[in-house]
């Protein structure tokens, strides 16, 4: 038995393939472009491994998905390969439509010509698994209720209209096609190998460096935070169980506005490895909020609990406190991906 994974060096990609194989002997085929993002360091711990068969190439190849699920034959194919960050997608939205459009849909067209030749029990137990975000759902008021898998689509961000144009493919070649699709939307990942460009380890890398902490506008934004290893375990639950056509929320009932999430960092990297200098807070440094910020997220997971039973089973505390811990024993990682072009774009993005 196997599984294909698009985007499996990314960071909840890599974190996915890592859970998986901890606990199944079941055949990882882990297709990934390795752009900035994409890191093969994430998956180290698996060289050797027969069960890991990587696969540089881009979702947009027909010919090399094709060939890949021709020679493979996997019973699922479980697709993370995305564009994935808000700020880049404003600088500039053709590679999000490329990506999460285009390859979307040639991924989607290479599956169903797959499925279609399938039999028997092969192909009803197939399954094409999108892994797609909470951003889809446009911005909550604060006295809104969270997201739920009803709340209608309204992208703000180039970057949550592709994900929001390849929900819909999704969707469209279930009800047209018949392909057996799953559609899982989370809130804000944060954990270990998360690419320091987003909140969470860009404060501590920024923070160890001495550097400033740039928090937008007011830093009142909200999120919902869910540890990315509690989002592969609500994959898993979809994947093993989930009704063909439906659309699964993944959250960790974590609300928390981005100020409050770097003074966390700051008060737990003052304790975990305090600098002479004094509190790391003194370095948070507000800066002009990015266009169309959405102002706030939550998600509403009781569908997958009541359905699937699945919940979180890392608190924000719980799970901040691990991350933070992974980031000060990994400093070989972190140097290692804050290329050049890393450290121009946050000298571009947040004025130097």
């Amino acid at each position: 038995m196997t599984i294909l994974v698009t985007g499996g060096a990314g960071f909840i990609g890599s974190n996915f393939v890592l859970d998986w194989l901890r606990g199944s002997d079941e055949t990882v085929v882990n297709l990934d472009a390795l752009t900035y993002a994409g890191n093969l360091e994430n998956l180290k711990s698996l060289d050797g491994d027969a069960r890991h068969v990587f696969v540089k190439g881009d979702i947009c190849d027909r010919a090399q998905v094709d060939a890949l699920l021709a020679t493979h034959r996997p019973r699922a194919i479980v697709h993370f390969a995305a564009e994935s960050h808000v700020d880049r997608s404003i600088h500039g939205p053709g590679a999000f439509m490329r990506t999460n459009v285009e390859g979307t849909f040639t991924l989607l067209e290479a599956a169903r010509a797959y499925w279609s030749q399938l039999q028997g029990d092969a192909k009803s137990s197939f399954r094409f698994h999108h892994v797609s975000t909470d951003e889809v759902y446009g911005s909550l008021k604060p006295q809104d209720p969270p997201f739920a898998e009803t709340h209608p689509y309204e992208p703000n961000s180039p970057y949550s209209a592709s994900k929001a144009s390849s929900d819909h493919l999704v969707r469209a070649w279930h009800h047209t096609y018949g392909l057996p699709v799953l559609t899982t939307n989370c809130s804000n990942n944060y954990g270990p190998y998360h690419f320091p460009e987003k909140l969470i380890p860009l404060m501590i890398v920024n923070a160890l460096a001495g550097k400033p902490l740039p928090v937008y506008g007011d830093g009142q934004q909200i999120r919902d935070w869910l540890y990315v290893t509690d989002h592969c375990s609500g994959i898993r639950a979809v994947l093993a169980g989930g009704r063909v056509g439906e659309t699964y929320n993944i959250g960790g009932w974590n609300e928390k506005a981005n100020i409050d999430i770097v003074r966390i960092v700051c008060a737990l990297l003052d304790e975990l490895r305090p600098d002479p200098a004094g509190p790391y807070s003194r370095l948070i440094s507000h800066v002009t909020d990015r266009p169309g910020h959405d102002r706030r997220y939550a998600i509403d997971a009781r569908k997958i609990a009541d359905e699937l039973g699945w919940r979180p089973a890392e608190t924000f505390e719980t799970g901040i406190r691990k991350t933070v811990q992974w980031y000060l024993d990994h400093p070989e990682w972190v140097a290692r991906v804050q290329s050049g072009a890393y450290r121009e774009w946050v000298d571009q993005q947040y004025g130097g």
